[in-house]
């Protein structure tokens, strides 16, 4: 079995697409825990809506490639579409943080509130 911390955010609806993202990853892969979900400024572009960030550890017989399929099907699903702006409004976004206890996303080390949501799912984790 895998593991997995995925960074959920969104800022178009997040009261709705968040649970709804959620709903969608637990109906194909184990939650096993959950951070705080905390209201975020906007990066890069500031002329938009703050956004909802939190991070979901799961645990998933799938490789670390049909995770991220599963992911990018789920924004679809709730509206995101491709070619969309790289910091511009979001219905979801959902992205793989941390694979089996190894740091692969970049914006870890340059995002606080990202940092801390990993953490609170994975205290042990050394970045």
């Amino acid at each position: 079995m895998n593991r997995a911390v995925i960074g959920v955010g969104s800022n178009i609806e997040p009261e709705r697409n968040v649970p709804e993202a959620r709903r969608h990853i637990a109906h194909r892969h184990v939650i096993v825990a959950a951070s705080p979900f905390v209201q975020t400024s906007p990066v890069g572009r500031v002329d938009q809506p703050d956004f909802t960030n939190g991070a979901l550890l799961v645990e998933t017989p799938v490789d670390r490639e049909r995770l991220r399929a599963d992911l990018k099907a789920i924004e679809a699903l709730l509206g995101r579409r491709r070619g969309e702006k790289r910091y511009g409004p979001r219905t979801i976004d959902l992205d793989i943080v941390v694979w089996n206890g190894r740091v692969v996303d970049p914006d870890f080390h340059t995002r606080e509130f990202l940092r801390q949501a990993v953490m609170a799912v994975l205290p042990d984790l050394e970045p």
